[in-house]
């Protein structure tokens, strides 16, 4: 008998997927789960305190932030990759370390960064290039490995705003606490909004760009004198 998988024109599409699923997998190991970017915070002082007032930040934190910063300049950065421009994946790279407002969410970025970077390493797969800064953030090689795994430059985006969703909630069920099936209701009052902020990102001109979130990093720098804290940020 024949045990030979018969390959398929969808079959590229598929590989694709899986690596996207990878990348995004709460498993994956760069520790991501250490961080909780200001909601610790934010439980501690009573601005987050259910799941109602949970679904506001969240729902500011993606309008605000992620559609304004990280999607949009990731859809640049994959597309930099794409066409091996050196100069403007530096120079994203740069713009992202930037806008970090607080020494917290800067050492997220550049140790989740790190992470993956060693992570591919591994597997082979860090770029051979001299396109890739030398201490490039997490979004940049978030963008090399989607671009790299033949992942869709829209899919790519979504992928990120549901790792990043999926990790909120994910802190909330350890520190607010949040029920899972609460999480879940979360997940579907917010799923829509990942794919608006997508198109939104998508549309957004270099001078647009920019996060808006002062509560946020009021939060990150109150968290790092926190005394009693589960995550690093």
């Amino acid at each position: 008998m024949n045990t030979d998988v018969p390959s398929h024109a969808g079959q590229g599409e598929d590989l694709a997927l899986l690596g996207l699923l990878q990348l995004v997998s709460p498993a994956l190991p760069i520790g991501a789960f250490a961080f909780s970017q200001g909601l610790e915070s934010a439980f501690e002082l009573g601005w987050v305190s259910d799941e109602a007032s949970l679904g506001d930040w969240l729902e500011g934190v993606l309008d605000d932030g992620l559609m304004r910063c990280e999607l949009p300049v990731l859809a640049r950065l994959h597309i930099a990759w794409a066409e091996r421009d050196g100069e403007t994946i530096v120079e994203w790279d740069g713009w992202l370390a930037a806008n970090r407002e607080t020494a917290e969410l800067a050492a997220e970025d550049s140790r989740l960064g790190a992470s993956l970077a060693r992570l591919l390493s591994s597997l082979r797969l860090l770029p051979d290039s001299p396109a890739l800064p030398p201490s490039a953030g997490y979004v940049t090689l978030f963008a090399w490995t989607a671009q790299m795994r033949g992942v869709p430059l829209r899919q790519a985006l979504l992928g990120f705003a549901w790792a990043w969703l999926e990790n909120q909630l994910a802190v909330a069920c350890k520190a607010l606490p949040l029920g899972h099936t609460a999480a879940q209701r979360l997940v579907e009052r917010l799923r829509p909004l990942l794919v608006t902020a997508v198109d939104e990102a998508l549309s957004l001109g270099d001078d647009e760009l920019g996060p808006a979130l002062p509560g946020l990093a009021l939060a990150s720098a109150l968290h790092e004198t926190q005394y009693s804290r589960l995550f690093r940020s």
